[in-house]
């Protein structure tokens, strides 16, 4: 039998990717949570900041999951790609575990996803930029 293995973040890389972020949103005075899922869109990682809103639980894991499942960031990349379209920017709203606001970013090696973060705490575009602190570990 032939081992086959998927591409998938690592809990290593996750792990650097969610201190980055939290170092982020240390540096701008947000308490955010950090929800890492891997290809299939199942929790890989998540943490919670002491003081950051309930609410970001489950909207940093709607980010996550949204981001994976379509390979589309979400916040502006999601809007652009809704905006002129009545029946979609109504319809999408009804998709389990979606989330349009700003925060959630595919994670790509070798041009194939293998993961997505997804950021909640602050503004969105705020929780954005804690995303893209993430994204960027991977890159040095």
């Amino acid at each position: 039998m032939e081992d086959y293995i998927k591409k998938s973040i690592s809990l290593a890389d996750a792990d650097r990717m969610a201190k980055a972020a939290m170092a982020k949103a240390s540096e701008s005075g947000l308490h955010i949570a950090v929800t890492i899922v891997d290809e299939s869109g199942i929790t890989k990682l998540f943490a919670r900041m002491d003081h950051a809103p309930l609410i970001a639980v489950d909207a940093s894991r709607k980010k996550a999951i949204t981001a994976v499942g379509f390979g589309l960031s979400t916040g502006e990349s999601w809007f652009n790609f809704i905006k002129d379209d009545p029946m979609l920017r109504e319809g999408v709203h009804d998709f389990t575990d979606f989330m349009l606001m700003g925060g959630g970013i595919p994670i790509v090696s070798e041009n194939q996803v293998i993961g997505a973060i997804g950021i909640s705490g602050g503004h969105y575009a705020s929780d954005q930029e804690c995303a893209h602190a993430a994204i960027d570990t991977l890159n040095q």
